[in-house]
């Protein structure tokens, strides 16, 4: 088992398991990592926990302090100029015909690096780009391309649930989605429904694909011919969450439960 504290840093979507150390982190603590020599806030996402060995890529980072009141000063000016230089790329973006979205800006707290976040259908030679950003804040310049999905983690939002957005509230990583998990749970194959804000499949529906592929797996296949009290019909429909089918006889449909004793009629 190892000690570790689990931060986000406002440059990247993702989240780190670091060392604390003997530092007595809490949640939601303004934290201060050193990498490579260019030191870095972050916002701690849980208080210090154990978490298995093999859960974990080590060896861990560590964190080097809990943010000072001048870290957190720093911080936060560096999030008002952070706005500034995004305003900025996006005028010299257009001013090059660069076909890209700036999504947002990060200084690392000692402002040594400044991380420009974008979105872009098409491949693009950055280097006079970077070199008017660099020529105007005088620091180095990372510029890193995101997918949709990530973007709409940065950005945030609410799902066709209502909700809050799942990959920016606690997803940590993404899934991979297919449309076959759609259909494997019924819904109707239309990008309206089963896409999210970012445009891509919704994360949602690698919820509870495993449990509708075992109950699918229960279920008689469409068209089989059920004998039920005597009564002999055909498959037609099925409700997975009520662990029921629809048999269509001669009588008219039936409804039938899984734990109803019925035959198959090979």
């Amino acid at each position: 088992m190892e000690k570790v504290v689990c931060v986000k840093f406002d440059y990247d979507a993702r989240a780190y398991y670091l060392s604390p150390g003997d530092l007595n982190i809490k949640k939601n603590d303004l934290i201060v990592v050193n990498f490579d020599n260019v030191f870095f806030a972050g916002k701690s996402l849980s208080d210090v926990y154990e978490l298995d060995n093999k859960n974990l890529n080590l060896p861990l980072i560590n964190v080097d302090r809990i943010a000072t009141l001048d870290d957190i000063n720093t911080y936060n000016n560096n999030i008002l100029l952070s706005k500034d230089a995004v305003l900025y790329a996006e005028k010299i973006s257009k001013k090059l015909n660069l076909n890209i979205k700036i999504i947002d800006s990060c200084y690392s707290l000692d402002n040594k690096q400044l991380f420009f976040n974008f979105i872009s259908d098409d491949r693009i030679d950055f280097r006079e780009f970077a070199k008017k950003l660099a020529q105007k804040y005088k620091t180095r310049i990372e510029l890193r391309q995101v997918g949709v999905r990530d973007a709409a983690k940065k950005i945030g939002g609410l799902g066709p649930c209502g909700m809050k957005l799942c990959c920016n509230s606690f997803l940590n990583g993404f899934n991979s989605v297919s449309i076959n998990m759609a259909k494997n749970q019924n819904f109707a194959l239309n990008p309206n429904k089963i896409n999210g804000v970012c445009g891509r499949l919704l994360c949602c529906l690698s919820y509870e694909n495993e449990v509708y592929t075992s109950l699918k797996k229960m279920m008689p296949k469409m068209g089989t011919k059920i004998k039920f009290n005597d009564v002999v019909g055909d498959v037609i429909s099925f409700n997975l969450l009520t662990e029921s089918f629809v048999l269509n006889t001669s009588d008219g449909e039936i409804e039938i439960k899984l734990g109803d004793k019925y035959e198959v009629i090979k």
